[in-house]
């Protein structure tokens, strides 16, 4: 017995009719997920130091917000760096028992990678990854608006994942 959603052929039916269900476009829509709808789904909260605080207050603010970078801002909140634990770890390792009281200035990041929120995530995956960071701050019109990190950029690609698999299966079944 047939699936009660089979329908036999008809004499009117097209021979060359194609289902447009499942087309390149939205096979491959997760290709056109953007910063901005990573941003949307994880809020846009920054957390920043200033460049004159030392490592002890970027330790006890990164412990304390459960988190791997700061963003370096001027008075004004314009971003002028970035500092990872990577960067105290490195600090640590050169100078052990005389890190803490350093300044933020002096490890930092200066030239710091960004993107903005209209980038499509399958690119700011890529630059991420070829440049071996964790920690993307974004900007839009120059000013400070989000950050995004490599795990914020895999979570959002698995719920889609999720998302596509569930409709995949609706489909299937009806």
């Amino acid at each position: 017995m047939a699936p009660f959603s089979y329908q036999p052929p008809t004499r009117g039916d097209k021979a060359g009719q194609k289902s447009h269900s499942q087309s390149p476009e939205s096979n491959l829509s997760h290709g056109q997920s953007t910063v901005a709808k990573l941003l949307e789904a994880k809020g846009d909260a920054i957390f920043s130091i200033r460049p004159k605080d030392t490592l002890g207050h970027a330790v006890e603010a990164l412990k304390e917000k459960h988190i791997g970078a700061l963003v370096v801002t001027d008075q004004n909140g314009a971003l002028q760096g970035i500092l990872s634990e990577r960067d105290i770890v490195r600090r640590l390792a050169e100078t052990p028992g005389h890190t803490l009281p350093q300044l933020v200035e002096d490890i930092m990041t200066r030239e710091v990678q960004t993107c903005s929120p209209d980038e499509l995530l399958i690119d700011v995956a890529k630059v991420m990854n070829e440049g071996r960071f964790r920690h993307l701050p974004v900007l839009k019109d120059g000013k400070l608006c989000g950050m995004i990190t490599i795990g914020d950029v895999v979570n959002f690609r698995l719920q889609e994942l999720e998302y596509e698999a569930l409709r995949m299966k609706q489909m299937i079944v009806g």
